[in-house]
């Protein structure tokens, strides 16, 4: 059969990543979209595009039905899920095919036994492959813990949880099950014993309808937050450095795709430990968001591969050997210094320089994104901004590659994760290999999530911000245009500005510079440009502003400043002991009444926001003297939830 024309059920960066093979197939494409992504660049991408009505996810990408009627009207033969949203949806695959559809997947029975991961784990076992053994949550005891809750039919950190003590078991199953039912429409949790430094080790498997199945390459995805990947890569550094570990987790995947008569791209997931031991944690069903790594370590076009099994073809006969090394971080709008807190808003300016959705054949980077410059972060979906990947002969050179074109790349506007992905490519145990599911608690999130610009680089940072403010105001002043900042007929005296905790002082005079930052001279100075020399070494800053935000960008490392107010706006003061809403998000539950007494860390209410719960708590003894919302309420970030008063009664 012949495939002419694809629906991606789906959006962002996987929707224009498929895309983009099918413009080099030849084949036409159809993209859906809620209201909420009306102006995404996967609508734009696309050579047709079919509004769904709604902006929820459950009112538009989970509903299959009219997922299938676009691909109708619009005369699509073909859909691509993608990943999340309906990708492991057997009924939705099912309902594809029933419509007359090619479905660019695994074949229906397989979704089915690998959905459940608690059946899919008891197919395993009896398949031989190695797996971890599942905890009653009923007769859990103190002895077992650790413990992991994790939701049956889902993944990406949705619905899982780490228990650790006895009392907060029950507890944390239900926020398992309610943050589950929410992201997949099913609230199964199962409980099984954690490993605390396991290695994330996972096989892209790709299997065609004749029989052939391909053991692809292994990924390493150990770095971690909230059970979500931030840092992927092939080959694992584990697998590498262990003999005949590479075999043996080839062939248990091998064992899991044929004992399921899979056909397509399919993942499938192993714990490790350092002696290599390994043991099954699930299969995945679909391309997975790292597939990059693997693409460009082979040179296999995954999606092409997807579409051409699809079509009923063959695999080609002699597998792919790999080369180089990749890695792939996953960049977010998302403040990790804050508990990850999720960010969304405007995206003023986003370029990452590098090769858009390209199979690496030599050193390089390659960006798969769904947004850029002008795009808004909405609060409906994952928080997302791109994945950048890097290809390189060698490890080292891969990071090194990767870290240096995120430090120069230009994003303005949400804060993101940014400088910890930097961090984390520089730090010397990622660079040892040296990579596991604790890697934030071993080497404390606090320190990698640190800004890239420190000490004297930042404070190099506020001056130039500084004089590139004083320059637009000269520019745009009615009076004594041409004339230097500060001029005067007096003697020159010193100019103050704050940013953040940062107070910049200089003066300029017929001397030139002046500031207590010794060995700086002022070379030029605009609105958007400094050039500074800096004990002779000559350094360019490049400058931006949204009205209080001040982002500047230089060879030293990206740094965003808030512009401290000359006077305090009153309406901005909040009462001493408000709870301030981390991010913008819905009210689920709220345990607490107005004049409870409460105790610090005591939960008062929980926030939904991008498919996470979030747990507000009172940060110290006292009572709770006001209450602002009820269940159900959405609220903006920055919106007192609560106030909470140390020690009255």
């Amino acid at each position: 059969m012949t495939i002419t024309s694809v629906l991606v059920a789906n959006r962002g960066e996987i929707a224009r990543r498929v895309f983009a093979t099918c413009r080099a197939e030849g084949i036409d494409t159809v993209a859906v979209f809620s209201d909420a992504d009306e102006k995404s660049p996967h609508v734009r991408d696309a050579d047709v595009a079919v509004r769904l009505p709604g902006n929820s996810s459950s009112e538009t990408y989970l509903r299959g039905e009219l997922v299938i009627a676009a691909a109708v009207q619009a005369g699509a033969d073909a859909i691509h899920p993608g990943y999340g949203f309906l990708s492991e949806n057997a009924e939705f695959a099912q309902q594809v095919q029933n419509a007359g559809l090619i479905w660019i997947g695994p074949p229906v029975k397989a979704i089915e036994l690998m959905g459940s991961k608690v059946e899919s784990k008891k197919m395993m076992h009896d398949a031989g492959v190695p797996v971890l053994t599942q905890l009653d949550p009923a007769t859990v005891s103190e002895g077992e813990l650790p413990v992991l809750v994790k939701a049956s039919a889902g993944g990406g950190g949705r619905g899982m949880r780490i228990v650790r003590e006895m009392n907060k078991l029950t507890e944390e199953i239900e926020a398992a099950q309610r943050e589950a039912l929410s992201a997949f429409g099913d609230g199964t949790v199962f409980v099984e014993r954690y490993i605390e430094t396991g290695r994330h080790i996972e096989v892209q498997v790709m299997a065609d309808r004749q029989g052939t199945v391909w053991a692809v390459g292994e990924r390493e995805c150990s770095i971690q937050r909230r059970h979500q990947k931030v840092v992927e890569e092939a080959p694992s550094p584990l697998v590498e450095r262990i003999d005949g570990m590479r075999e043996r987790l080839f062939d248990a995947a091998r064992l899991a795709t044929e004992a399921l008569r899979y056909e397509g791209a399919g993942t499938v997931e192993f714990l490790a430990d350092d002696k290599g031991n390994f043991f099954f944690l699930e299969m995945n069903t679909r391309l997975q968001v790292e597939h990059p790594v693997t693409e460009c370590t082979t040179g296999l076009d995954l999606v092409a591969l997807q579409i051409d099994v699809a079509a009923g073809n063959p695999l080609p006969a002699i597998q792919p050997a790999t080369r180089g090394h990749s890695i792939e971080v996953r960049l977010y709008a998302e403040d990790p210094s804050q508990d990850w807190q999720p960010q969304s808003g405007p995206v003023h300016r986003f370029e990452i320089p590098g090769a858009q959705f390209s199979v690496l054949d030599k050193a390089g980077v390659r960006v798969d994104s769904g947004v850029e410059t002008g795009s808004v972060v909405g609060t409906h979906y994952d928080p997302m901004l791109a994945k950048v990947i890097s290809f390189a002969p060698t490890r080292d050179q891969a990071a090194n590659l990767l870290a240096k074109s995120l430090q120069k790349a230009t994003i303005h506007g949400l804060k993101t994760n940014r400088d910890l992905l930097v961090n984390i490519l520089r730090h010397p145990a990622f660079l040892a290999g040296d990579t596991d599911t604790a890697f934030f608690d071993t080497h404390g999130l606090e320190v990698l999530s640190q800004s890239i610009a420190q000490g004297r680089a930042l404070e190099l940072s506020a001056l130039a911000a500084a004089l590139a403010d004083a320059a637009d105001n000269r520019s745009s002043a009615p009076v004594n245009r041409g004339l230097p900042s500060g001029w005067r007929n007096l003697p020159s005296q010193p100019q103050r500005k704050t940013y953040n905790d940062i107070t910049v002082e200089y003066s300029l005079g017929r001397y030139g510079l002046v500031t207590d930052l010794g060995g700086v001279t002022l070379v030029s100075n605009t609105p958007t440009l400094v050039v500074l020399d800096d004990n002779k070494i000559r350094r360019t800053f490049q400058v931006s502003r949204y009205g209080r935000d001040v982002f500047v960008d230089s060879a030293l490392g990206p740094v965003r400043l808030v512009r401290s107010p000359r006077f305090t706006d009153p309406t901005e003061e909040v009462a001493a002991g408000s709870l301030l809403a981390p991010m913008p998000g819905s009210v689920i539950r709220v345990a607490a009444a107005q004049g409870d007494t409460v105790t610090a860390g005591q939960p008062i209410l929980w926030l939904e926001a991008m498919k996470m719960e979030h747990t507000v708590t009172s940060p110290t003894d006292g009572v709770l003297t006001e209450l602002n919302v009820i269940q159900g309420q959405q609220v903006e970030v920055g919106a007192v939830l609560a106030v909470v008063i140390e020690g009255e009664s």
